[in-house]
């Protein structure tokens, strides 16, 4: 058995779309022309966004961002992830899946990995969206004050 977080991502065009947004891949394994197993580290952080629709429109948008559970640590399932990992956040509607999708292109614009943010941010994205609030925007200097906190815990 493995250490590693396994993600199903699936690709059926215009029909299914499981991915990822951000994260770590360790390993990758190609399971056939439409699907994949990817591999994150335990403690990594990563989004796994999912989307379905059928003749109609849109049935699904998801986005999950989670944290690589390690081995005998306690996690939540979620679907195409094995075991699961730690939620962070975890939002349906395409309205704050878009939402959270920007944050993410926006903390890229500063330069930094949406993986390495502090997860208390991806918290209080999820609690805000999930009341319609606005969350507060991630700096350089909030990641910075991360980091020195991970310093200090170490």
């Amino acid at each position: 058995m493995s250490d590693l977080t396994e993600v199903e991502v699936l690709w059926l065009e215009k029909r299914i779309e499981n991915r990822i947004r951000f994260g770590r891949i360790v390993e990758e394994r190609k399971i056939d022309r439409h699907r994949r197993v990817l591999s994150f580290a335990p403690g990594s952080i990563f989004a796994f966004v999912r989307w379905t629709s059928n003749d109609f429109g849109t049935v699904i948008s998801r986005i999950d961002i989670l944290r690589a559970a390690a081995p005998g640590q306690r996690c939540s399932t979620v679907p195409y992830v094995k075991p699961g990992g730690e939620i962070l956040l975890r939002l349906s509607g395409w309205s704050k899946v878009e939402r959270v999708l920007q944050m993410a292109d926006a903390i890229e614009a500063l330069g930094i990995n949406p993986a390495d943010v502090a997860p208390d941010h991806w918290h209080h994205v999820h609690n805000r969206l999930s009341v319609n609030e606005n969350p507060r925007f991630y700096t350089k200097a909030r990641h910075q004050a991360w980091l020195r906190r991970q310093r200090v815990m170490r």
